[in-house]
């Protein structure tokens, strides 16, 4: 493993996927994709917090990165879905071990608190 230095920071691997993934809510949005939630109306009710606004922006940095593809469907109402690129595809072992280490150390903690 590299050592990092204040020096090198710009150039880590771990620098450049933050600053595609990073924040509040893209790792989220990504997830939701992955488990089938892929409208628009949908996402923002599973994620209470985000304004419709931010959850426009997050999408759409997600596209313009990559990650995701929007698909807009010519049906009258208009319908549009999301779906993960094979680059966003290759984030999902991320996602599941962000799953796994919350199971492991974050719900199994509260549950522990709670007994």
């Amino acid at each position: 493993m590299s050592s990092i230095s204040l020096e090198n920071i710009t150039n880590c691997p771990v620098t450049a996927t933050m600053s595609v993934i990073g924040g509040k809510w893209k790792i989220l949005i990504i997830h939701l994709i992955n488990n089938d939630i892929n409208r628009f109306g949908k996402m923002s009710m599973m994620l209470k917090d985000i304004s419709k606004q931010m959850l426009t922006t997050q999408l759409r940095e997600l596209e313009n990165d990559g990650i995701i593809l929007r698909k807009i469907y010519a049906e009258i109402p208009p319908k549009v879905e999301y779906f993960l690129t094979d680059k966003g595809k290759a984030l999902l072992p991320v996602t599941e071990a962000m799953r796994d280490w919350g199971n492991a150390f974050v719900l199994n903690e509260a549950k522990a608190v709670e007994a």
